[in-house]
């Protein structure tokens, strides 16, 4: 399959896109930088462009077979207003331009779309979270909304759109677990408010095979959410990770005073969460590698 990636030089795009062309695909990965994407990855066929912005590049999907998009600025960030603007017009405008040229190939194609478990909202209760539930109304859930809506204008053409709502993806070479372990493994780790928010996450194998199959199962379309069966609570996350470096956990939790006071609004996205679960996924057959953290912290930290 020839498969056109927005955002493929990212933590998850690098990864997935270098086990798709492992697995037999021909990438085209869209950039900004052309010669820093040759560089780090020299899997793939690199087309310049900008995809908050109409262009050349728009021509080249329609050569493909499928497209991935998983563009979109980080939003482990101070939310200032500028940020705000970065974080929307990241994922709407290079969205609107790829389902544009979706639409204008003539061809029924297949469309992955990343969004965010962020899409349920902040949730502190046990309410268990499949892809039917509705979506929240702080900004995190607003972004994925007017995200997923831009994506869902290619199923007007006959396209295929798959919605992955990921949760946090947990992998070598960076993303969430990079950045914690060594505050673990000097024993400064612990958890984070109250402690008792949940948190889905996925090992980037399983998001990777996730990928593949919504790829070659053509009757999965919709949102999908992309998370272990097994989410767990910040404190259980913080006691698995500990556990798993064969370091204690010395310290008592991070006051949530303390992370509204130095992140802001987004201290929201740590100190609350959504206990999502792949529901849609369990009843088509997928199977996943690593269901359990401990299996996935045993894997990457080793």
């Amino acid at each position: 399959m020839k498969i056109f990636v927005t955002g493929g030089t990212g933590f998850i795009g690098s990864y997935v896109t270098r086990r798709l062309s492992e697995s037999g695909h021909e990438v085209l990965i869209l950039t900004r930088s052309m010669q820093r994407a040759k560089e780090s990855v020299p899997w793939a066929t690199i087309v310049e462009g900008d995809p908050k912005k109409p262009g050349e590049w728009q021509q080249r999907v329609a050569e493909t077979d499928a497209a991935i998009n998983l563009a979109g600025s980080s939003i482990f960030t101070f939310w200032t207003d500028s940020a705000r603007k970065a974080i929307v017009e990241s994922r709407v405008l290079a969205t609107r331009n790829l389902v544009d040229a979706l639409v204008a190939s003539g061809k029924e194609k297949i469309l992955i779309n990343a969004s965010a478990v962020g899409y349920y909202g902040s949730r502190l209760d046990d309410e268990i979270l499949s892809e039917e539930a509705p979506h929240g109304y702080e900004f995190m859930s607003q972004i994925c909304v007017e995200w997923e809506d831009e994506a869902k204008k290619a199923a007007q053409s006959g396209n295929r759109v798959a919605l992955c709502r990921f949760g946090i993806v947990l992998g070598r070479g960076g993303g969430a677990l990079s950045m914690m372990t060594p505050v673990f493994r000097y024993m400064l780790g612990s958890s984070i408010g109250s402690g008792r928010q949940w948190m889905p996450w996925i090992h980037q194998e399983d998001l990777f095979n996730i990928i593949s199959f919504l790829l070659s199962e053509s009757g999965i379309s919709g949102p999908v959410n992309c998370v272990s069966p097994n989410p767990v609570r910040n404190s259980e996350f913080a006691r698995l990770l500990a556990r798993t470096l064969g370091r204690p956990v010395v310290l008592p939790s991070v006051p949530a005073f303390l992370m509204r006071t130095i992140l802001g609004e987004f201290s929201n996205v740590v100190l609350k969460g959504q206990r999502a679960v792949p529901k849609k996924l369990m009843e088509t057959g997928f199977s996943f590698r690593f269901p359990t953290l401990n299996q996935a912290l045993e894997d990457l930290t080793k």
